[in-house]
Parts: C-alpha cells; sequence; structure tokens
C-alpha cells in the first residue's frame, strides 16, 4: 500500500505531555480485529477521550506533541495505523521506541524527535497560543516553532526519507527499481 507524500508541513499541534504512552493507551487491544489500516482513528486513545479535558477534544492539527519515550509497550503497528486515520501526519516527542518509530515510518506517519530542550519550548508555545504553528521540513530535517522562529533539526534514516518523500512504501520502493534489477538480470 502506497504512502502519502511528505515534504513538508505547516500546522497547528495537538499537545500531549505524558511520558510513556504506550501503544495499548494509542489503539486498546480491544479494537484490533482488522488487518486493514483504516478505521482505527475513531479509537485512537479511546480510553483517555471521554475526559472532556483530554488534548484531543480540545486541540486540533496534523501534528502531535508528546511525552517523553512515545510508542513504548508491544509493538502493534495498529498503534501507528491509528494516529495516521485520525489525521496526524507527525508525532514529535524527545524519544521513541524503535519499533513504533519503524511502524510509523512505514505507514507515512514522520516521527520527529527532538531535544527535551526543543519539545518543551513546543508545549509552551501551545499553552502560549493554542493556534500556534509549527513547520516541519522533511528535505531540510527541521522542525520550526512559527511563533518564537526557534528550529532544530531531527534525524532520519535516508532510505526512510527518500520513501516518504516519493510516497513510497518498501513494495513500491522496490518496484522502482525494476528497470535497474531488469538491467542487472540481463548482464548475468
Amino acid at each position: 500500500m502506497a504512502i502519502p507524500k511528505f515534504e513538508r508541513l505547516t500546522s497547528r499541534a495537538v499537545p500531549l505531555p505524558t511520558q510513556n504512552i504506550d501503544t495499548d493507551q494509542i489503539i486498546p487491544a480491544r479494537f484490533l480485529k482488522a488487518t486493514e489500516r483504516q478505521g482505527f482513528g475513531d479509537n485512537l486513545f479511546c480510553d483517555w477521550r471521554s475526559e472532556p479535558d483530554f488534548p484531543l477534544n480540545r486541540f486540533s492539527g496534523r501534528i502531535l506533541v508528546a511525552g517523553h519515550n512515545f510508542g513504548c509497550g508491544s509493538s502493534r503497528e495498529h498503534a501507528a495505523w491509528a494516529l495516521v486515520d485520525y489525521g496526524f501526519q507527525v508525532v514529535v516527542s524527545s524519544f521513541f521506541a524503535d519499533i513504533f518509530r519503524g511502524n510509523a515510518l512505514n505507514c507515512g506517519l514522520l516521527p520527529v524527535q527532538v531535544s527535551e530542550r526543543f519539545l518543551a519550548e513546543m508545549f509552551d508555545a501551545i499553552d502560549a497560543d493554542p493556534a500556534s504553528e509549527f513547520i516541519v521540513d522533511l528535505e531540510a530535517q527541521t522542525i520550526m516553532i512559527l511563533p518564537t522562529g526557534a528550529s532544530e533539526r531531527f534525524e532520519i534514516d535516508a532510505y526512510k526519507k527518500k520513501c516518504l518523500l516519493g510516497g513510497l512504501d518498501d513494495v513500491d520502493y522496490l518496484v522502482s527499481l525494476m528497470p535497474e534489477i531488469e538491467q542487472y538480470e540481463s548482464n548475468i
């Protein structure tokens, strides 16, 4: 399944400063009955959204700004699927669980890891003005807080960056190499 191309995003953000948010909190296990990527967004953070003050009930945006150690717990790829299906394109944290990071990148969700200091600045900007916008530039590998102009560079695997920029999942990437593969095979 192809993923959406990602180059640059300007958006508001939803603040979720909780640390150690695990995949069962992102999408509870009782909702994991489907094997397709659609339909999980309605149940994103289901057990928390019943609280009127929960951030998803009060803020909007295509960027989720989360506390340290986001996506820990089980390896379910449904957590990344639920975030994308809800409408998020980027998740920002000061640390991501490795399996969650891989699952996110595989479905077109960009995990942006920033310093604790910069993460705090992002939360402060949202607190000062919920309409604050942020720019995530994948090509430059930077994230900027528009109201303050503060920015930070983030790291991403070169292969996954190429896939996101081209809107290619792993299979699409291999298919894009067919001319080179056929050329190589003809020379054997």
